[in-house]
């Protein structure tokens, strides 16, 4: 086997090259073609952490890693920046974050300091910089968040509730209207006003749309297991009772 290196710094650098070298699929890749593959890996992170799986984190911890690598690696080879750059960058910003642990003192107003941040790399205004990738809830909640911080929100709960009771009528107007393009943007108002709402109960939206599926996916299989027919063949009332008996069984 190739020696790559005697720390775990330098043989993970060194594979990277390798591999950017000499096989043909990971020298052909571009950073379009690598960014599916870090956010898949990003989630598959998560997904570990709430198994509580921790070879398995220990795992993906190495993937994401190695996504990380990826994209520094291909920086370096149109001479933008490298993985130490990438490192030195990371710790000068948990430095600047965090002078009460560096320099003394109280403990800093970090939305301040990101401010400055946002202003420095030129976002003027108060949504740029919300990254437009982001899982659509979990960038409505960033985009209310940030417009919060400014005075834009709700005193309390009542005003998102019955926001979302308008969105509702809205999205009924809309399917009787029969317009694609207005139904779709509706439904669009209605989910933006629950993670709204969702927020304001802190409750965070990405989480419990996660927890809900995997509720589903629970109940939809024991109606499957306890069906012993194709579901096709039940009728809506029958799958309903079977339903019902996942709730009771605490699934």
């Amino acid at each position: 086997m190739m020696d790559l290196g005697d720390t775990p710094y330098d043989r993970i650098v060194a594979l990277m090259a390798r591999l950017r070298s000499d096989c043909p699929w990971d020298r052909e890749q571009t950073f379009e073609t690598i960014a599916p593959y870090t956010v898949e890996e990003s989630y598959e992170v998560l997904d570990a952490v709430e198994r509580g799986d921790m070879v398995d984190l220990k795992n993906e911890l190495g993937d994401l890693l190695f996504q990380v690598l990826f994209h520094a690696k291909m920086a370096s080879e149109v001479e933008a920046f490298d993985f130490k750059d990438v490192c030195n960058g990371l710790v000068d910003k948990m430095v600047r974050r965090h002078p009460h642990v560096f320099e003394g003192g109280e403990q800093p107003d970090w939305d301040a300091i990101k401010a400055v941040e946002r202003k420095g790399k030129g976002e003027k205004r108060t949504l740029d910089g919300v990254a437009r990738s982001l899982p659509a809830l979990m960038r409505a909640e960033k985009l209310q968040k940030r417009a919060a911080k400014r005075g834009f929100d709700w005193p309390d709960t009542d005003g998102p509730v019955e926001k979302l009771r308008e969105e509702i009528n809205e999205v009924k107007d809309a399917v009787q209207s029969g317009s694609e393009a207005d139904i779709k943007a509706e439904v669009g108002d209605f989910l933006f006003s629950a993670v709204n709402l969702a927020r304001k109960l802190g409750v965070e939206p990405e989480s419990a749309l996660r927890d809900a599926n995997a509720k589903f996916t629970r109940r939809f299989n024991a109606v499957e297991d306890k069906a012993n027919v194709e579901l096709e063949t039940l009728s809506l009332d029958e799958m309903e009772d079977l339903w019902q008996a996942a709730k009771a069984d605490g699934l």
